[in-house]
């Protein structure tokens, strides 16, 4: 039976010609192997099978990679002639005398074609293998454990190689070191896909829903208000009291924090929550139509005025009537307003006929009255007559722990209407809604998740923080006393004044409620009158 011979250096002159000069290369070819990047790395390996070919006289290299039960696979390859069949060379891959060589890690050299018949076993015929198939060689590498098996197939479709003891040494170390290439690159793939699994894991970690969608039915709540807030609780409270009276109520607080919700509140809490709250907006309306607007105009009043029209007295008789943004009524429009509220009459404009209203009053502002009414701008009897029953509504920044329970609401309503699902907020983005001051309160809240809602296209919620206040900033005073006047009067705002107990200023601000009443005495600090 035919064997595969070794052909020694004497009787092979011309391939020790071919490998002569070799050995200086491999270093080289070792070096360029070694320092490719991962992306360059398949023009490495192909430069170093060219190198082979070139330096063995050879027509072909290729690289394998074959499992137990799969199919071998050509992973990278050089050709200096014809390259026979990549189906034969897998067939001969998967020969189980040739596979049985190449598992125990031994090479194997086939110089002539009758030398690959006898390896082959009998069965295979001379005229099997193509006329391309002349001398062919398999060298195996070493692999990291687990890792597909590789295996160097180099050949001749054009003469008879003599395999020479040196040839075989340089091939060995070749493949050695395609093999180290090999693993490098595998080692990198894998780190690379286990950093992108990391990534995707600190992903999901990151956007996961902070907290599920709000209950339904919250322990503290009324309508669209709902808060875990003591400040929030304390409005509402006072809210259920005023609201089973007719007595008039005065909602205080930046704007933005939701005032005419809690005039709703106070509304629908009442015995004429049955009929329809009427609402004006005191700041919307031009001064000049803010009269006819209230008390209504009969027809020919003014020039214009071609029609009678009913005022919102008369719309809310029997019912609410809520006065947004009360402090910017022009002061003629505020002298008729006190005559109506404390005679319960009006007068259409161009009529002398008067008209008995039963109007529930409720007004709304975001300014300082009492200063309104020390610069001369708000009558003071008006303020007297509103100030019944103040009633502060706390900054969204004194009740942050309402804000994820504002953003699952505002998501669900937005998401809902623009029909984009949101499963989950990114943690960071409830990170930074925690983190903003909120100038602009429960409005500028809501304004931010549309906009957020607006422009995602994925179930995870991020949502773009606002870049700071809107128009010229606030100067701030830098005197310590003024700082610290100023923060004590918007913690006792937020708790109507109230120091000691729980949820008291006292308790907010850290301090003894002795302490802080002596340093409210030393600042000047004095709790409003009310009537």
């Amino acid at each position: 039976m035919p064997t595969t011979r070794v052909v020694s250096p004497a009787d092979s002159a011309v391939a020790s010609d071919a490998v002569r000069g070799f050995d200086d290369d491999v270093a080289t070819l070792a070096i360029r192997l070694a320092e490719a990047p991962l992306d360059a790395a398949t023009e490495a390996i192909t430069e170093t099978l060219r190198a082979i070919n070139a330096r063995l006289e050879l027509d072909w290299a290729v690289v394998w990679a074959h499992d137990t039960d799969a199919s071998p696979r050509a992973l990278y390859h050089a050709v200096r002639e014809r390259l026979p069949s990549l189906e034969v060379l897998a067939e001969l891959l998967t020969n189980a005398r040739v596979r049985a060589r190449l598992a125990a890690g031994e090479p194997v050299w086939c110089s002539r074609r009758p030398d690959l018949i006898g390896l082959l076993g009998s069965s295979c015929g001379e005229t099997h293998w193509p006329s391309e198939l002349r001398s062919t060689g398999f060298v195996p590498m070493v692999l990291p454990a687990g890792a597909s098996r590789a295996t160097l197939v180099v050949g001749s479709s054009t003469r008879e190689v003599a395999w020479t003891s040196a040839s075989i040494t340089e091939l060995r170390l070749i493949a050695a070191m395609i093999g180290q290439a090999l693993t490098r690159k595998s080692e990198a793939q894998a780190l690379k896909v286990a950093q992108e699994e990391l990534r995707s894991l600190r992903t999901r970690s990151t956007v996961r829903a902070v907290q599920p969608r709000a209950r339904a039915n919250h322990p503290h709540s009324w309508g669209l208000i709902a808060s875990d807030s003591t400040a929030v609780r304390q409005a509402l409270a006072q809210v259920e009291q005023v609201a089973q009276t007719a007595s008039t109520a005065l909602l205080l607080g930046e704007t933005g924090v939701g005032k005419e919700h809690f005039a709703a509140a106070i509304h629908e809490l009442s015995d004429r929550g049955g009929r329809e709250m009427v609402r004006v907006s005191c700041a919307a309306i031009p001064s000049t139509l803010i009269e006819s607007e209230l008390f209504g105009r009969e027809r020919g009043a003014y020039t214009g005025a071609l029609t009678r029209q009913i005022g919102r007295f008369e719309a809310a008789n029997g019912s609410t009537l809520f006065l947004d943004e009360i402090g910017e009524l022009s002061a003629d429009v505020q002298a008729k307003l006190l005559r109506a509220l404390e005679t319960r009459v009006i007068e259409r404009l161009g009529s002398t006929q008067p008209l008995s209203m039963d109007v529930r009053i409720i007004a709304a502002t975001h300014r300082n009255l009492e200063k309104a009414v020390a610069d001369g701008t708000f009558r003071e009897d008006l303020f007297y007559r509103l100030n019944v029953f103040p009633i502060v509504i706390p900054p969204l920044r004194d009740r942050l722990d309402d804000i994820p329970r504002l953003a699952w609401r505002f998501t669900s309503e937005f998401s809902d209407a623009i029909g984009k699902p949101v499963h989950s907020i990114a943690e960071e983005s409830m990170r930074q809604l925690m983190a903003y001051s909120w100038p602009g309160n429960i409005r500028e809240l809501r304004n931010v998740i549309e906009r957020a809602v607006i422009l995602t296209r994925e179930p995870v919620l991020t949502i773009p923080m606002p870049q700071g206040p809107v128009g010229r900033p606030a100067q701030l005073s830098a005197r310590l006393a003024d700082v610290e006047t100023a923060h004590i009067r918007s913690v006792l705002e937020s708790t109507a004044w109230r120091i000691r107990g729980k949820g008291g200023a006292s308790e907010r601000l850290g301090l003894k409620p002795s302490t802080l009443e002596t340093r409210m005495a030393k600042l000047g600090l004095v709790r409003p009158r009310a009537t």
